[in-house]
């Protein structure tokens, strides 16, 4: 018996997913009626099966698509600091197995037991995206365990992106506890160091989930010119220099990211070896073929053109048009990275978009590719196996 309210599957629905592991509940497979829909965002709740079966343990929040999210087993009833520390512990045993120093993802939403929720880990210092109500309302448990668990002193909220909007949640960054940073905060990775912008930087600051994409490029980088697109802080082009290559070209349409892409150089001492170059990336691409420049490995890793499935087709478009813009400016025998972390664009979609747009590119050249190797995001992004959408992010990497 629990006071806590009840959601019931509607009873053409099978509760089977939900039994084996899925974690969410949409509202139209739901009986969302009066009393349902006025249960205020975060509010956790048994979810039932038509049968008045006991599933589980969710938050609510009847004003997204997403109305439950799985939190735990039914007989849970309640939130505790306990309760976070635990699954906090649970996902930083794994991360100090994985990393010899604090700079990871520590939480991946869902499959770390934290629907919703994002944390990065920079040194002594976490950001975290609290991207779902429930998160939200009991923020300050979350605060206090991870501060417990982990040490850190300072952690932040980054409260950007299209997750919070979904939710109703407002886009209002926080000093949580300790000291905002004054400075960009220096990060090792793969033997180079980038620096994280963590109050006005991209969601938290850098993208650690690249970490073994950049890794696999830079082994093909020794001795190669480089153009690195949509380069951010430098993720592949500071790797590659660490590498070896002979030179890179980092392109940006953001200077102050460019910036600290240069500091990141200069810190890893490959300052001499790399440049930049601010634009629109299809505008550069277009020019540098239009200059006839080519280079021994280009790399192209854009935002999320395909964020949802109303998006699907032009972001693959957007895809193909990359890799139709880039295949040109590869050297013959040079390789070619294109990167996708759309949740909606599915590997074999994605991979079907760079083969047609690298087609196009090559058309009439008598040159033809080989598809090497093809990445996924590090393993402090972990994939929760029911959820596809948790292993959103794809490399694929082709010899030309």
């Amino acid at each position: 018996m629990t006071d806590l309210p009840v959601l019931r599957l509607k009873p053409k629905m099978d509760p089977r997913r939900i039994r084996f592991g899925y974690p969410w509940v949409y509202d139209n497979e739901l009986v969302l009626d009066r009393r349902t829909k006025a249960i205020a965002p975060g509010t956790l709740a048994v979810l039932e099966d038509a049968g008045r079966e006991p599933l589980g343990l969710v938050a609510v929040n009847t004003a997204s698509r997403i109305v439950g999210r799985v939190l735990d087993r039914a007989d849970v009833t309640e939130l505790t600091e306990d309760w976070f520390a635990e699954r906090l512990s649970r996902a930083l045993a794994l991360r100090d197995r994985l990393y010899d120093q604090p700079f990871y993802r520590l939480v991946h939403a869902e499959a770390d037991g934290f629907p919703g929720v994002i944390i990065d880990r920079f040194g002594d210092t976490a950001v975290v995206q609290p991207n779902a109500a429930w998160a939200e309302v009991h923020l300050d448990q979350l605060t206090a365990a991870l501060a417990r668990v982990t040490g850190v002193t300072t952690i932040l909220k980054s409260a950007g992106g299209r997750a919070r909007g979904l939710e109703g949640l407002d886009d209002v960054d926080a000093v949580l506890t300790g000291t905002a940073p004054t400075a960009a905060v220096p990060v090792p990775m793969n033997g180079a160091t980038y620096m994280a912008d963590l109050m006005g930087g991209q969601k938290t600051g850098l993208f650690f989930d690249q970490r073994p994409n950049h890794a696999f490029a830079a082994g093909l980088a020794k001795g190669a010119r480089v153009l690195d697109v949509f380069s951010h802080v430098g993720g592949f082009a500071l790797a590659a220099l660490v590498a070896g290559a002979d030179s890179a070209l980092a392109v940006d349409g953001s200077q102050p990211a460019l910036d600290l892409a240069t500091e990141g150089a200069a810190r890893t001492g490959v300052a001499e070896r790399f440049s930049t170059r601010k634009g629109d990336a299809f505008d550069a691409l277009t020019a540098l073929g239009e200059e006839g420049a080519t280079f021994d490995v280009v790399i192209c890793d854009p935002p999320a053109f395909a964020p949802n499935k109303p998006a699907l087709d032009k972001g693959l478009r957007a895809y193909e048009r990359i890799a139709r813009l880039a295949a040109p400016l590869v050297a013959p025998g040079g390789y070619l990275g294109l990167c996708s972390c759309s949740h909606a664009a599915d590997l074999d979609a994605f991979r079907t978009a760079c083969i047609r747009g690298i087609g196009r590119g090559l058309h009439g050249t008598g040159r033809s590719s080989q598809l090497l190797h093809t990445g996924f995001a590090g393993p402090d992004h972990p994939m929760h196996p029911q959820l596809a959408e948790s292993g959103y992010l794809k490399a694929l990497f082709f010899r030309l």
